[in-house]
């Protein structure tokens, strides 16, 4: 059975969870995020990098943000007008992301609630968590979705 092109709030159900697919981080990419968004030592000079707490090179933590939109937009969440963040309740890199990780996102809807001011969004409450290929955690968010209501009820 194929995703529906959108998910209207209304399609959302709490403990619903949603998979993206997998993106390796190389070397080369991690150096150039860095170079234009956060240009710290240990995210573009190897030999920087294994004399700091980091001990190697590491992705910024940005950088494993913006992976991690990426790897949601191509996901079947997709939601209704698009992956519109109301803000994040939490985000936090419990440990690095180095050259040859392959990331994917695991999303779960964690609470559901229709809009007091705006009959034609909802808020939904995910926890996206970017996994490395051992399964390890390397960043968690818990974000508000703004997203459309089918009826605007």
């Amino acid at each position: 059975m194929r995703p529906p092109e959108h998910r209207f709030f209304e399609d959302f159900a709490l403990g619903q969870q949603f998979e993206s697919g997998k993106s390796v981080m190389d070397a080369a990419g991690i150096k150039a995020f860095a170079s234009a968004f956060d240009p710290q030592p240990f995210h573009l000079d190897e030999s920087a990098a294994r004399e700091s707490l980091f001990r190697g090179l590491a992705a910024s933590g940005w950088h494993t943000a913006a992976t991690t939109m990426r790897l949601l937009v191509d996901s079947a969440i997709r939601p209704a007008g698009g992956l519109i963040g109301a803000g994040f309740d939490e985000l936090r890199w419990p440990r690095p992301v180095r050259p040859g990780d392959e990331l994917r996102v695991v999303c779960e809807v964690l609470d559901l609630r229709a809009s007091a001011s705006r009959s034609d969004i909802g808020l939904v409450k995910v926890r996206m968590t970017t996994l490395n290929q051992s399964g390890e955690a390397v960043q968690i968010g818990v974000c508000n979705l703004v997203v459309q209501r089918r009826s605007g009820v």
